[in-house]
């Protein structure tokens, strides 16, 4: 109950980081937002390192190997934190959250091209998502706003980050991981927002209270309740659990942003919450054919 506790107040923090990234935008630009708030958060991550450090919990790593699992991992995460901050600029935080939450969905079928096994369950989940991302997204007139678009390919890149980690994980000590990923995340975001954006000190100080939680809050602590929790609990439950990020974004948007969600919106997210629960829900039902007869 501990550990499911913690996940709840992680997934709740993320669905509430949509919010504080759509409201440091009000100050600076997206690239902008996104180098400052990576690089935060990877500094926030050095006290529970020098924590793992000091408990012994970090072990024996190679360091070459580490920054070469860094570097791919944190380009993937440059990519799909870029079309999420972008997109936000011609989407709302519901939206977003319930959008990038299908890489949930995404990452089973992904890891079919990886010789990853995936059940019934999976494309089960996937079409109901899908139907969900359809009323949610796609208008009368069949166009599909710029945003949502930009959510959706953030969505596989957001996949294909987590099957990164899962492949790297094995070999460096997560939490470094993390934190160098962070760096080189934010580092890339620097590049693109000292190349194409105006940033600067006052809009940066400006932006300290979404800047503050989007990289100490949403980065440094939920990240540490996330692998602390997980220790003890159930992976498909962690999952389930994380997935509410989505509804917490869609409340923190309707509270805190004032944004509406119509009766077809209301329903595509429904649907796309059903169908990420029950691609992490095994079907137990399909394999009693005592049901059947």
């Amino acid at each position: 109950m501990q550990a499911n506790l913690m996940l709840l107040l992680a997934a709740g923090i993320w669905g509430l980081g949509f919010v504080a990234q759509r409201l440091g935008m009000d100050h600076l630009e997206p690239y902008a937002f996104n180098a400052l708030r990576f690089l935060i958060g990877a500094c926030s991550l050095l006290p529970l390192i020098f924590w793992y450090k000091k408990t012994g919990r970090l072990g024996d790593y190679d360091k070459k190997a580490l920054l070469w699992a860094a570097l791919p991992v944190g380009a993937v995460l440059f990519v799909a934190a870029s079309l999420q901050q972008v997109g936000l600029l011609y989407t709302s935080a519901a939206n977003a959250g319930f959008i990038t939450g299908l890489y949930m969905v995404l990452v089973p079928v992904l890891g079919l091209l990886l010789g990853h096994r995936t059940n019934a369950n999976t494309w089960l989940g996937a079409v109901i998502a899908i139907s969900g991302l359809y009323l949610l997204s796609v208008g009368d007139n069949f166009t599909v706003n710029l945003g949502d678009l930009l959510q959706l390919i953030g969505a596989l890149f957001w996949a294909a980050h987590l099957l990164c980690i899962d492949h790297y994980t094995k070999k460096v000590p997560p939490i470094l991981l993390a934190c160098l990923q962070f760096v080189v995340c934010g580092l890339l975001s620097s590049v693109v927002a000292l190349s194409i954006e105006t940033p600067s000190a006052a809009q940066a100080l400006a932006a300290w209270q979404p800047l503050l939680f989007s990289g100490v809050v949403s980065v440094g602590i939920a990240y540490t309740l996330q692998v602390l929790a997980q220790k003890h609990a159930h992976p498909a439950h962690a999952a389930i659990i994380l997935s509410l990020e989505t509804v917490f974004a869609a409340i923190g948007g309707v509270l805190l942003l004032g944004e509406e969600l119509g009766g077809r919106a209301v329903l595509g997210c429904s649907l796309m919450l059903l169908g990420m629960l029950a691609s992490q829900l095994p079907l137990r039902w399909l394999l009693r054919s005592k049901a059947f007869h």
